[in-house]
């Protein structure tokens, strides 16, 4: 009998790359315009965590 370890794949989904933040125009932005770009890169590092995590909690789970 032979013990064979095989590592488990990483999801596809926290291979993707994670969004660049938003380009900010390059002149004076409105208050909600700032609020709408921070938001967006927060939702943003927000879901790229959450897939990171993922593929961390995938390969940490089933190590032996």
């Amino acid at each position: 009998m032979k013990t064979e370890f095989v590592r488990p794949a990483v999801p596809a989904s926290a291979r993707k790359v994670c969004a660049d933040p938003v380009a900010i125009p390059d002149r004076d932005i409105s208050a909600e315009e700032t609020t709408n770009l921070w938001g967006r890169d927060r939702t943003s590092l927000r879901s790229c965590e959450i897939r990171r995590a993922a593929a961390v909690s995938a390969i940490d789970g089933a190590m032996p």
